[in-house]
C-alpha cells in the first residue's frame, strides 16, 4: 500500500513565506512573510531572483528556530537540474536532499521530512520550495521577448517560497498523521499550457487512494486541497471522482484559485512549485494552528513535462503526493 502512517506524528513547527509583487497583490497577500518589490528582487536574472527567494524564505526560517537545530534541508524546484535548491544550500551550509516532481514536490518534501522524523533519522528538517513565472515560462514554453498570446486555459506560474521546520511531535502544533506516494497519470494531454486538465487524473487518483485505504470520507477532512490545478483542472478533478463515487464539492479548494485575485489576466489561477507552498505555509497554515481546521489533506499536483518532451510530441505524465495535516 503506497499510504504511509507516521506512528510519531512529526509537527509542522514554524514556516516562513516569501512572495512576488503580483502575488502579494492576491487575496492572500497579508498572510505572507514577506513580498518583494520586483520580479528581479535586484538581481540581474530571473533565475537569480528565484534562488534569492528561496535563500531568503530558508535562511528566514533558519533565524526563526531556537538553537539552530535543523538537520537537513529537503528543498525543490522547476529549473534545470534543481539548481535553485542547490545553490540555496550551498549558500546556508545544511546537507541538502533535493526533490523534484514538478509542481508536487513541495508534498514530496513534506512526506519525505515527515518519514526521516518518524524514523528516529533526523530530529529537524526544513521543506520547502520555490517557483518564479519568468525562469519557468522561457524554460517550459517561450522565451519572454516573444511576448505569445496566452491562451484561455493556461495559468500563471507562482513567483514566491514556502517552507516549513518539520519536528518531533508537539502538543498542540500542526502535525503530519499520514501521507500518500503518488502514481504516475498520462491521459494523453500533450498541450504544454493546459496544465489543469494534465494533472486532474493524478489527483483524483492519489485522494481517492489515501481516502480509500485510511477507511476515510470526503466528510472527515476540513478541507481536501489540491494545488495547482487552477478553474478548469479542478472542475475535472471533482468530475473524475465523482465517477468514482466520490463526492468532494463540498471540501474542495485549490492553490491556485486561492493565491491570485480571480481575473481573467489570470486565467485559470496559479501553478508552479510555489504555489502550494507559498498557500499552505502562510493561510492555510495559520488557520490550522488556530484550529479554525481540524485535519486537511493536502494534494499538491506535479506535470512531469520539459521542454524537450513537449518539443517532440510527448504527452505530459503527472503526479501527484498527498499529505494529511491534523491539530
Amino acid at each position: 500500500m503506497n499510504t504511509i502512517y507516521f506512528k510519531t506524528k512529526p509537527s509542522i513547527l514554524k514556516t516562513y513565506t516569501v512572495a512576488g509583487p503580483k502575488e502579494g497583490k492576491g487575496t492572500l497577500g497579508k498572510y505572507y512573510d514577506m513580498v518583494i518589490g520586483e520580479d528581479t528582487f535586484g538581481e540581474k536574472t530571473f533565475e537569480k531572483a528565484e534562488r534569492k527567494i528561496m535563500y531568503t524564505a530558508v535562511k528566514s526560517l533558519i533565524d526563526k528556530i531556537e538553537n539552530n537545530t535543523v538537520d537537513a534541508l529537503i528543498l525543490g524546484d522547476l529549473l534545470n537540474q534543481n539548481i535553485t535548491a542547490s545553490f540555496t544550500a550551498r549558500e546556508v551550509g545544511l546537507p541538502l536532499l533535493g526533490v523534484y516532481s514538478a509542481c508536487s514536490s513541495f508534498t514530496e518534501s513534506l512526506l519525505l521530512g515527515a518519514s526521516m522524523i518518524d524514523g528516529g533519522y533526523l530530529n529537524g528538517v526544513i521543506a520547502g520550495t520555490s517557483s518564479h513565472f519568468s525562469s519557468a515560462e522561457r524554460q517550459y514554453r517561450y522565451p519572454l521577448e516573444l511576448g505569445c498570446t496566452r491562451p484561455p486555459l493556461s495559468q500563471w506560474t507562482v513567483t514566491g517560497a514556502g517552507c516549513c521546520f518539520l519536528g518531533v511531535y508537539t502538543a498542540g502544533m500542526p502535525y503530519i498523521s499520514r501521507a500518500t506516494i503518488g502514481t504516475v497519470k498520462d491521459f494523453g494531454v500533450t498541450d504544454a499550457n493546459d496544465m489543469g486538465a494534465a494533472m486532474a487524473p493524478a489527483a483524483a487518483d492519489t485522494i481517492f487512494n489515501h481516502i480509500k485505504n485510511t477507511n476515510s470520507s470526503p466528510e472527515d477532512y476540513d478541507l481536501i486541497v489540491t494545488g495547482d490545478l487552477g478553474s478548469f483542472g479542478s472542475r475535472i478533478l471533482k468530475d473524475l471522482l465523482w465517477e468514482k463515487g466520490m463526492d468532494v464539492d463540498r471540501q474542495h479548494v485549490d492553490c491556485g484559485e486561492m493565491v491570485f485575485n480571480m481575473e481573467e489576466s489570470e486565467y485559470q489561477g496559479g501553478s508552479g512549485a510555489g504555489c502550494s507552498a507559498l498557500v499552505f505555509c502562510s493561510y492555510l497554515y495559520n488557520l490550522i494552528k488556530a484550529k479554525k481546521y481540524k485535519k486537511i489533506l493536502l494534494a499538491a499536483t506535479g506535470a512531469l513535462l520539459s521542454s524537450l518532451t513537449t518539443q517532440q510530441g510527448e504527452s505530459i505524465p503527472s503526479i501527484s503526493h498527498a499529505v494529511e495535516i491534523g491539530v
